[in-house]
C-alpha cells in the first residue's frame, strides 16, 4: 500500500499559508522595489500578514537564496537574483518542501508497483513541472495585467 503523506485533510497535497504568503510577499517586492530595498513594515501593511510572520517566511527565503537583506536605515529585502530566474516549483520547495500528491514507495505488491510507475510518479511529475513551468517574473506580469492594481474614477 503507499505511503500517503498528508498534507492537510483528508490526505491531499495543501499549499500552507507559509507558501502562499510568501509567494503574496515575493510579488510585493518585485512590485516595490525598482529603487530601493522593501521592508517587512511596508509588506506586511499592503499585503496585511504580519511582520512577525513574514520574519518567519523571510528567513527560510534568505537560506533558500532566494532574497536577500540589508540591514540599516536604507535596509530591507530584494531578490537575489532576477524574478525570471526563480520558478514558482523552487520557491514554493523553499518554503513548502517536496511539492509531492502522494509519496510512493515501491514495495512487493506488482500492481501497486505498476500504479506507481503509471500514475502516482506521473502525477507527481506533472505537478512539478506545472510548478516549475512558471517564473515568479511571469506571475508578477500576469498580475500587472489583470487590472487588479488600476484605480477607476466616476
Amino acid at each position: 500500500m503507499p505511503k500517503l503523506e498528508r498534507y492537510g485533510y483528508g490526505g491531499f497535497m495543501k499549499i500552507s499559508t507559509k507558501g502562499r504568503y510568501g509567494l503574496r510577499a515575493l510579488i510585493d517586492i518585485c512590485l516595490y522595489s525598482s529603487d530601493e530595498m522593501v521592508t517587512v513594515k511596508s509588506i506586511s501593511e499592503r499585503e496585511s500578514i504580519s511582520e512577525r510572520y513574514l520574519e518567519q517566511i523571510f528567513s527560510s527565503l534568505r537560506k533558500g537564496g532566494i532574497i536577500n537583506a540589508k540591514k540599516g536605515a536604507q535596509g530591507g529585502y530584494y531578490l537575489a537574483k532576477s524574478s525570471r530566474e526563480f520558478s514558482i516549483g523552487q520557491i514554493l520547495s523553499v518554503l513548502e518542501g517536496d511539492l509531492l500528491l502522494i509519496d510512493v514507495e515501491h514495495d512487493e505488491n506488482e500492481i501497486e508497483n505498476f500504479m506507481c510507475d503509471h500514475l502516482w510518479n506521473v502525477i507527481n511529475t506533472k505537478i512539478q513541472n506545472f510548478f516549475n513551468s512558471i517564473t515568479l517574473e511571469d506571475l508578477v506580469e500576469d498580475y500587472k495585467n489583470s487590472g487588479k492594481d488600476d484605480m477607476y474614477y466616476i
